[in-house]
């Protein structure tokens, strides 16, 4: 198979400074991509700014033949999401590939978390990925090509104790995610959603001894074939945890259906109302929203007529 290349394209990736973000602009620019390294580099909780992870990036981009762009505003405002899509308009005419991998995490139970702390994860994770996908959607529509990755989590999917600000976001990023790939699916525009795992930073305080291989090489090649023109699908969510690539979908049981319901009879057909052994799935493109309407009322319609001809 032939090498897939990024030549003449260009990438921005937010919270490129460390970790996953790293790894994904390293590779991206190793294959012909000019690279916008986008990282404020803030502590873990957001806080502060160094500009030093982003530049040493770049550094090692330019050491090693390729051509980058340090850019450290934050996604966690409007001017600074337009910020980063300007740099690349900017330094190198165009934006091709649009990585948001940026985060913040700020711990805390439900029983205690403060408006602030949900906000401040709010603002990077859900809010931040507005704030670029904004400035750049159009332009990739108006060019009639472009590669969008969001990265939601786990946490995001399956919910996890200590993390509701994170969760929300990560969980709000999908909805984002499909409504980019239902309106960019006439514009040659694809966007997907990346659930990654791997020991970066983020995983400070937290057991890994017994953790399998789990580096960020293991997610970047997925992120890479995302955000490569070769790429096939769009509005999907993809995991990559431990060297293990999945797809994750919503799936929905056939349900129960009845002309009328009371309190009683919801209790009594709930079995059946949860049963998922033949799951359905409506695929965000070309018209997942309308599927699920239209199998409710096909499957309404159908019950009447029949209730009409034994009637």
């Amino acid at each position: 198979m032939a090498e897939l290349r990024f030549d003449d394209r260009v990438a921005v990736v937010t919270g490129a400074g460390r970790g996953l973000g790293r790894s994904y602009a390293l590779l991206l620019a190793s294959r012909g991509a000019k690279v916008v390294v986008n990282d404020p580099g803030g502590a873990l909780t957001g806080d502060g700014g160094d500009a030093g992870p982003a530049d040493d990036v770049v550094a090692e981009i330019t050491a090693a033949g390729g051509d980058a762009v340090a850019c450290t505003e934050s996604v966690a405002t409007r001017a600074g999401g337009d910020a980063i899509v300007a740099t690349a308009l900017d330094r190198y005419g165009r934006i091709d590939v649009l990585i948001h991998n940026a985060g913040n995490v700020r711990r805390g139970s439900l029983k205690q978390m403060s408006d602030e702390d949900f906000d401040a994860v709010l603002d990077v994770h859900l809010r931040g990925a507005f704030h670029v996908v904004r400035p750049a959607f159009p332009v990739m529509c108006g060019a009639g090509y472009g590669r969008i990755v969001l990265t939601s989590s786990i946490g995001g999917l399956y919910g996890n104790h200590d993390v509701a600000n994170y969760a929300a976001a990560k969980a709000g990023v999908i909805g984002l995610a499909n409504v980019a790939a239902l309106e960019g699916a006439a514009e040659g525009v694809t966007c997907n959603v990346i659930v990654p795992a791997a020991v970066t930073r983020m995983a400070e305080g937290i057991d890994i001894s017994a953790y399998p291989p789990m580096g960020p090489e293991l997610v970047a090649p997925v992120v890479g074939w995302l955000a490569h023109e070769a790429c096939s699908v769009t509005g999907e969510i993809f995991i990559a945890l431990a060297g293990r690539v999945a797809r994750a979908v919503v799936a929905e049981s056939p349900g129960v259906y009845r002309p009328s319901w009371t309190v009683e009879e919801v209790g009594e057909h709930l079995d059946a109302i949860r049963n998922v052994e033949a799951p359905l799935v409506f695929p965000v493109v070309p018209d997942g929203h309308d599927r699920h309407i239209r199998y409710s009322f096909d499957l309404a319609h159908r019950c009447s007529e029949r209730g009409a001809l034994h009637g």
